[in-house]
């Protein structure tokens, strides 16, 4: 009852808060859905597209039986969280948090193990970090991919420390009608052929019935995702004159966009530590702010670990910790990296620790993302798709012609 009557206050606020700033509310429902069309959306549909595909035929059971021993071994996970992870860092999220949460329901990992793969697959979008950073938001792709580096080098030590102090737990046993029908094969390939040939008769669709409940299925996804972009950017916009009474309300507002949404609190960071914060400072933060997410991702991925016995709560801890991680990875890679650098790469290409212009000082002011601050991701993504496409291809008739030729032998 009482988390009912707070809710219903907070709406209500909400509500008037909107009707009493409605240029400043429709602005921010503006700048969140620019952000959504112009990165989220070509970023993680052709991904979302091509999960679906992989599980309608089989090769996610490839997947899986394929790196089953790296998985357990690295991360006493099964084999089936390679694809998670796979989708998740290439997606960018909540495509992890989908994908770890799909596994779940179908009780292909168990609860322990969910809950240390939707953490672990939750990541940004490499493109996102990569182009829109490096070229649009500070102009210096190297140090974009110091920011990715720290993100991910921190993301990968997290989970190991977790896995430390977590127990082996079994791998999900198959069904019984897979060991009479195929029993038990030696030999890896031998093993990843029959779970590609199970999970495509276990499916049974066909392909433009799969490509079409794959297409309608991810733009569903994608659109509630646009709805938690849009509601976290209104939110912050509109709680900006409650900081103005406070003596350094930027550094506020930066902290509240970063607290809220990823992406704007990317581009937030990059404008404040750009009005005259370091190379170094800029990066971390940035880093930072991209392994938290946002409270904007961190409800996404609760609504799709919804119905789920996954928890939110330690999810939400494990942001807060891998950010941490995250700056402190930038800081102590900062030196050595840029020294490496500086032997193999020209003087200009290098970012040095002093301040730096990152955004232009108009946008700063206002930390408003606009559609041509933003490079094309649609090139990038549908290639980086087609590349992960083609491997799966040709996985799978490396898998088809061996179980053939095994027949005929």
């Amino acid at each position: 009852m009482p988390k009912t009557v707070i809710l219903a206050i907070l709406s209500i606020l909400l509500v008037t808060a909107i009707i009493v700033q409605p240029d400043a509310a429709f602005q921010a429902s503006l700048q969140g859905l620019t952000v959504w069309w112009n990165i989220v959306f070509p970023g993680l549909l052709p991904f979302l597209v091509l999960f679906e595909l992989i599980a309608a035929f089989g090769l996610a059971h490839a997947f899986a039986s394929l790196f089953q021993p790296l998985m357990s071994r690295l991360f006493k996970l099964p084999g089936e969280a390679a694809l998670a992870i796979v989708l998740g860092w290439l997606g960018g999220y909540p495509a992890g948090a989908e994908a770890a949460a799909s596994l779940r329901k179908r009780k292909l990992v168990t609860k322990q193990q969910g809950q240390r793969l939707l953490a672990l697959a939750h990541m940004p979008n490499p493109l996102f970090m990569l182009v829109v950073i490096g070229a649009g938001f500070l102009h210096k792709p190297v140090m974009a991919a110091m920011i990715a580096g720290a993100v991910w080098l921190s993301a990968l030590w997290l989970m190991f420390l977790l896995t430390l102090f977590s127990k082996q737990e079994d791998r999900p046993k198959l069904p019984p009608e897979y060991e009479q029908e195929y029993g038990q094969p030696s030999g890896m390939l031998a093993k990843a052929a029959q779970a590609l040939s199970y999970g495509r008769e276990q499916d049974g669709r066909s392909f433009g019935k799969a490509l079409g409940d794959s297409v309608t299925s991810a733009v569903q996804k994608l659109m509630t995702i646009g709805g938690f972009m849009i509601f976290a950017a209104v939110l912050a916009k509109l709680a900006e004159p409650l900081l103005r009474p406070v003596p350094d309300s930027s550094a506020f507002g930066f902290l509240l966009q970063a607290f809220l949404e990823g992406h704007l609190g990317a581009y937030s960071a990059a404008a404040w530590n750009g009005t005259g914060g370091g190379a170094v400072t800029t990066a971390a933060v940035i880093a930072a702010v991209l392994a938290w997410s946002g409270l904007s991702g961190i409800l996404q991925a609760g609504y799709f670990i919804a119905g789920t016995d996954l928890k939110l709560l330690p999810f939400l801890l494990l942001r807060s910790a891998h950010a941490l991680h995250a700056f402190v990875f930038l800081v102590l890679l900062w030196k050595p990296v840029t020294a490496v650098l500086r032997r193999i790469l020209p003087p200009e290409a290098v970012p040095s620790a002093a301040a730096f212009d990152a955004v232009n000082q108009g946008a700063a002011s206002a930390w408003i993302v606009k559609a041509n601050d933003l490079p094309a991701l649609w090139p990038y993504s549908v290639a980086a798709c087609a590349a992960v496409t083609l491997l799966g291809l040709a996985l799978t008739l490396l898998l088809v012609l061996f179980r053939r030729s095994g027949r005929s032998a």
